[in-house]
């Protein structure tokens, strides 16, 4: 293999063209099978393998500087830096994360893994550079979907007058996750078509010199317009073509599905999945159901619709109803805010790590002016994700914004009540963590008045300990409760909290009366949660309480037992401590 010669870029520099497209070949091989067996990005990885190997040959890394969009296009940049082990040997498919990671080499500047990052954060690497008075080209790396966002807006606009060695590669594939939105994409169409040669340009507009690649798969060509870039003395923008997928027909034809795939996707006679009814699908079946009776009910997403099970059949069948903003969170909750305050009647999906994306919008734009948007907040919860998905902080970023009601369902029943009376009231914007389990069906009717805040219900009668079970721990409360019977001899009070954003202030009061601990289970962030909440009310008590939940830290790809163990979210733990506080009551 080409590739045992490769062991740092700096070896890239004595090899021939041809050598360099056999060394793709063998790059993209790898990918395909390590991606298929562990899962991960997949489309955006084997699209980029030309350009990464003719950015390697002609910058000198790592003293040029590479800082790449998002990073889930960094595999072949990995391979190419002294970590394709990673991808060579199936012991080590694990080794190395799948975004860029300044500890695992002076290869990469920045640890991410949210879009629309590169231009800004190289902007500032390239300015830090000059006043050091320093000398080596800073290459920001993003993708067209990433354009939509606004940091990639903001950070074009200011590295435009840097005034000095600042090269943005732009990889169009002209695809985002799904399909791309927005009037950018409308020049970007342009340029593609007149080869870069349309007056009408983006990036020209802004200041930028701009140089355009045909065939961004194309290792000989893209080597000529990077050694064009080399050492140059003001902003410049390096617009390629390129085909995501490349190399496996499949991916090629199915860009979307093909963008992020699970273990075992390519593996051929994979067994018929059948159906299971989800909160996914559930959601989806009463969106469908709402377009059509209410003309004014419109689904929103910026650009991630694969979380929630938005395909292109479902995007279709709502039609004029759907809006997809792109790869522009703060965007979508302004405009979501908007559409409600005007009669309309929007329901937000968002995924849990993108919520801290648009912070201000939630304040501002929409809890600020009281409007009656639903917003779905998916995948919340303490999970084994890279550092840079994780879904724990959205409780204490959205449940300490005035204003706002959120909502923890622990069922099919109670959340299909929760949305539609948020759907249909006028006077919050409400929020519903979507339960990120099994879905748990009752088969009872949930005929609670969600319009009466901060009422929490009783699911089972006892003594001395209650325990508060939040959302996706609700069922960890039950078995906690069982445990401690089993192992103390009383039943404890079970608690289904519902509202997170609200302390029932009634029953809390009259747990005093014959109650010695409440205890509280959240699937995520401590600090500033729903836990520190109830501390806070019994705080000038003799009530004592324990919070359950996860620390202020973050994790990286850490399982789900080990996180549990280390936040003692496990029955037996809990009850452990129950024995301790017990026992130091008596003595």
């Amino acid at each position: 293999m080409i590739l045992d010669k490769i062991n740092s870029p700096k070896d890239l520099k004595t090899l021939s063209l041809d050598e360099m497209n056999g060394l793709a070949g063998e790059i993209r091989e790898l990918i395909i099978k390590k991606v298929n067996t562990t899962g991960g990005h997949f489309g955006p990885n084997l699209g980029i393998v030309e350009a990464t190997i003719a950015m390697h040959y002609v910058f000198n890394a790592p003293t040029d500087k590479f800082v790449f969009d998002v990073s889930h296009q960094c595999y072949p940049h990995k391979i190419l830096t002294g970590r394709k082990e990673g991808f060579t040997n199936p012991e080590k498919y694990h080794t190395y994360t799948g975004y860029t990671a300044p500890e695992e080499g002076e290869y990469d500047l920045f640890k991410v893994g949210h879009t629309s990052t590169s231009v800004s954060l190289a902007s500032g690497v390239a300015k830090a550079r000059d006043l050091k008075e320093e000398h080596y080209n800073v290459i920001a790396f993003i993708g067209d979907g990433s354009l939509s966002g606004g940091e990639a807006l903001e950070g074009l606009d200011n590295g435009a007058v840097l005034g000095s060695n600042f090269i943005v590669i732009v990889n169009d594939n002209d695809q985002s996750i799904a399909e791309n939105h927005g009037g950018l994409y409308d020049n970007l169409k342009l340029l593609r078509e007149t080869g870069g040669s349309a007056e009408c340009n983006f990036f020209k507009s802004l200041g930028y010199d701009y140089y355009f690649v045909k065939d961004g798969n194309n290792i000989s060509d893209l080597i000529e317009a990077f050694n064009k870039v080399k050492d140059i003395d003001h902003p410049v923008v390096v617009h390629i073509c390129t085909q995501k997928g490349k190399g496996c027909k499949i991916a090629e034809d199915n860009r979307e599905a093909f963008h992020w795939i699970l273990p075992g996707t390519l593996d051929e006679n994979k067994t018929e999945q059948v159906f299971e009814e989800s909160y996914n699908s559930i959601t989806n079946d009463y969106i469908l159901k709402k377009v059509k009776e209410d003309k004014t009910v419109i689904a929103i997403n910026a650009a991630t619709p694969g979380v929630f099970g938005w395909d292109k059949s479902f995007r279709d069948k709502l039609g004029k109803q759907y809006t997809d903003a792109g790869i522009a969170e703060e965007h979508a909750c302004a405009y979501a805010s908007a559409l409600a305050k005007s009669g309309a009647k929007p329901i937000w999906a968002v995924m849990s790590s993108f919520v801290q994306r648009t912070y201000d919008q939630l304040s501002q734009d929409l809890a600020l002016n009281k409007s009656p948007l639903t917003m779905l907040v998916y995948w919340g919860g303490i999970s084994g994700a890279d550092a840079t998905h994780l879904c724990t902080f959205d409780i204490p970023l959205i449940k300490n914004i005035p204003n706002m009601v959120y909502l923890a369902p622990t069922n099919k029943e109670e959340y299909m009540k929760m949305l539609d009376w948020s759907v249909n009231q006028k006077d919050y914007p409400v929020a519903i963590r979507v339960p990120n389990v099994e879905l748990v069906s009752t088969g009872i009717e949930d005929k609670t008045d969600y319009s009466v805040l901060n009422k929490y219900k009783v699911t089972q009668e006892g003594e001395r300990v209650a325990i508060l079970g939040l959302g996706n721990f609700y069922g960890l409360a039950l078995k906690a409760a069982e445990e401690i019977k089993n192992r103390f001899g009383f039943m404890p009070t079970v608690i289904n909290p519902r509202f997170i954003t609200g302390v029932d202030t009634d029953l809390m009061n009259k747990l005093k009366s014959n109650h010695k601990l409440v205890i509280t289970l959240e699937d995520g962030l401590l600090d500033g949660g729903f836990g520190e909440m109830i501390s806070a009310f019994y705080s000038y008590s003799d009530m004592k309480v324990i919070n359950y939940g996860s620390y202020k830290e973050f994790t990286d790809r850490d399982s789900l037992d080990v996180l549990y163990n280390k936040y003692r979210l496990k029955p037996e733990l809990i009850a452990d401590d129950v024995e301790n506080v017990l026992m130091a009551k008596v003595h």
